[in-house]
């Protein structure tokens, strides 16, 4: 029998829904699936049809991290284990360098390379009772990559408390820590998230291209370079066709027509 896809893909009015697809192992992040969502969202990117993107799971847990089994079968093969690390960071990096706004949709557990997922896309809702970990302290392997994109969402001292004692938190404390915007009902989960995306969508592309691009840049920038890049990229931004649409729209108070330019 034909194996299924390792990631589902249902487009939305704009929306693409991409699901991990491998609920029995609470769709952890094997060699298979990393290359399967970072061909997705290679597809995505050249896609002028999508504008926002909701990365879910199936079955009952959003992502579980890597996949252990897959890496004890390997021998702990440098080879393979340098292979393994370099498609994950190449699905994190992509996740920040897509030109559409990412929203992680997360329920059941989000835990170790599961937190980095939640943690590198731009916006994360949950359910009431999602939890989030980075527990490699408890089995002798450090959540060093994961590290990475939480210590960047949160404060050093929170980050430091997930990393170093691999206790869950749930999604209150997931709240509190910068890491999640929003809290839902189970049922009301993919409504909500589905729902603020469309909200994205009706954006201008463009501008919400170029803004996650120079939100990331600038963060990385002493204030003073910040500011000069991000006045530069206003100036480029204001020479767009769809900035002036949008300020002539708002001045005659009208809705605005989208051309992506």
């Amino acid at each position: 029998m034909t194996e299924p896809p390792f990631v589902l893909r249902d487009d939305d009015e704009g929306v693409a829904t991409l699901t991990l697809n491998r609920p029995q192992t609470r769709n952890s992040l094997s060699l298979g699936m990393l290359r399967a969502l970072g061909a997705a969202l290679a597809g995505i990117a050249a896609d002028d049809t999508i504008r926002v993107v909701i990365l879910a799971g199936a079955g009952p847990a959003f992502c579980a991290g890597h996949d252990l089994k897959e890496l004890r079968a390997s021998g702990y093969d440098p080879a393979y284990v340098e292979t393994l690390f370099a498609a994950c960071a190449e699905v994190m990096l992509a996740l920040v360098g897509l030109p559409k706004p990412v929203i992680a949709r997360v329920h059941g557990v989000a835990t170790a390379a599961g937190a980095q997922l939640v943690a590198s896309a731009d916006l994360a809702f949950a359910t009431e009772d999602a939890r989030f970990a980075t527990p490699g302290v408890n089995i002798g392997l450090f959540c060093s990559t994961p590290m990475v994109a939480l210590s960047r969402n949160v404060a050093p001292k929170q980050a430091m408390q997930m990393l170093l004692s691999g206790d869950p938190i749930d999604a209150e404390t997931a709240l509190r820590f910068g890491l999640i915007n929003e809290i839902a009902p189970p049922h009301e989960l993919e409504e909500r998230a589905l729902a603020f995306a469309r909200k994205l969508a009706s954006k201008s592309p463009l501008t919400l291209a170029l803004g996650k691009q120079a939100f990331y840049r600038q963060a990385e920038l002493p204030p003073g370079e910040a500011y000069a890049y991000a006045s530069k990229v206003m100036a480029k931004n204001l020479q767009a066709e769809d900035a002036r649409e949008g300020i002539d729209a708002f001045l005659n108070k009208r809705q605005p027509v989208w051309r992506g330019r």
